[in-house]
């Protein structure tokens, strides 16, 4: 999954980054409210992060810009001020969720999985394709008795495949939610990554989890 990180304290945003890709996000950032607004509007995350105080455009303005555009993307709000007033107005005018600076990781974590399992309260931790099995929280992957050990990126592109099974996948839909913005498009990455899955998962199968649709992209079907 893909989150963006607006914020303009390079200790915060850098310290986000590092962790929440080590939780398997993809990450992009920006320093200031109007980059933010921008990439927030043009690209398709899951989650943002949003400072309230940013140079050039506040917090509000951006929560505000995005919402026009993007209705249903999670916004986590941090500020350093805590009073009702802040809160209930960032609340009111587009945020989902809002937390006090300082903040520890492991708040922030819980909370952008609480958004994200939002939209089905029913989400479990564990998806099952046949006699694949993926946890999500401890990323362990089965298929059948035997374990498969997968890359961090492996990882994260197989969950989004799963969760959309039976959906045909562009190229742009994989790498918006699998990469993030510093990925040359143009690059061999996403085959090479769909390669060395399908040598993990499928091997020993007459026909791979993962298919090919000639032109259009790849989508995951039990086999």
């Amino acid at each position: 999954m893909r989150i963006l990180v607006i914020d303009d304290d390079p200790k915060i945003s850098d310290f986000l980054k590092s962790n929440l890709e080590m939780e398997l996000f993809a990450v992009d950032m920006a320093t200031d409210g109007e980059k933010g607004a921008f990439l927030g509007r043009c690209n398709d995350y899951d989650l943002i992060v949003l400072d309230n105080v940013l140079p050039k455009k506040s917090g509000l303005e951006v929560c505000q810009a995005i919402r026009e555009k993007k209705k249903g993307v999670k916004i986590i709000m941090l500020s350093a001020l805590s009073d009702i007033t802040t809160k209930v107005d960032l609340l009111d005018n587009g945020a989902d969720d809002y937390l006090t600076k300082p903040f520890s990781f492991r708040e922030l974590l819980s909370r952008v999985k609480a958004l994200l399992r939002r939209p089905n309260a029913t989400i479990s931790e564990t998806i099952k394709i046949g006699d694949l099995l993926m946890n999500t929280k401890n990323h362990e992957v089965k298929r059948g008795k035997k374990s498969i050990n997968l890359t961090r990126k492996e990882f994260m592109l197989l969950e989004y495949l799963a969760k959309n099974t039976g959906r045909t996948l562009s190229q742009g839909d994989i790498m918006e939610h699998v990469w993030d913005m510093d990925l040359d498009t143009f690059s061999n990455t996403l085959k090479s990554h769909i390669r060395n899955l399908r040598a993990k998962i499928d091997i020993g199968r007459r026909v791979s989890l993962i298919q090919t649709v000639n032109g259009r992209g790849y989508k995951m079907e039990l086999d």
